[in-house]
């Protein structure tokens, strides 16, 4: 019996579905959730999600970011980032800079407000997350972790694969 050309070579890829149900039910129970919003609100913050999305999107980058670069890290299409940047702006949350080497570029940068609100918002989420697993011994967090991240790294890279064929 041969493999399927999407599974594995020595595995018949049961292993990946008996997960599946699992990463289904995490990713309703965050998104259909109050998780986001009740982290929003903690921010303080009256603005939309995806805003807040970018917001935090930037935040975490530790750099100012050009528009095209925000688009590419959230695999967003440009004009709804420059949207999301503009309602940013206004609020006082974010700024532009200008590039000293080509007038034409700008980046975008939180400001004092805008990373306060984003390490609020993450703090909640930290804290939230925390609690849930707070029972779990300390090796079972920091596996979960190991995992997770080369999960998420491995999916990512192969994601792009597809992107190349």
């Amino acid at each position: 019996m041969s493999a399927e050309p999407d599974t594995p070579p020595g595995g018949d890829g049961d292993e990946v579905l008996a997960v599946m149900p699992h990463l289904a039910q995490l990713s309703n129970a965050i998104s259909r959730g109050r998780l986001t919003e009740h982290a929003m609100e903690s921010a303080g913050i009256d603005v939309d999600r995806p805003a807040f999305s970018v917001l935090v999107s930037i935040h975490l980058a530790g750099g100012p970011l050009r528009i095209s670069e925000i688009a590419e890290k959230m695999q967003l299409v440009q004009p709804h980032v420059t949207r999301q940047v503009q309602q940013l702006e206004r609020r006082g949350l974010v700024r532009r800079i200008g590039d000293p080497n080509d007038r034409r570029v700008s980046y975008i940068e939180p400001t004092d407000k805008g990373k306060a609100a984003a390490d609020r918002y993450a703090r909640t989420l930290i804290g939230w997350f925390t609690g849930a697993i707070s029972h779990w011994s300390a090796r079972d967090r920091a596996d979960l972790g190991r995992l997770l991240a080369r999960f998420a790294d491995d999916v990512t890279a192969h994601l792009a694969t597809l992107d190349d064929t």
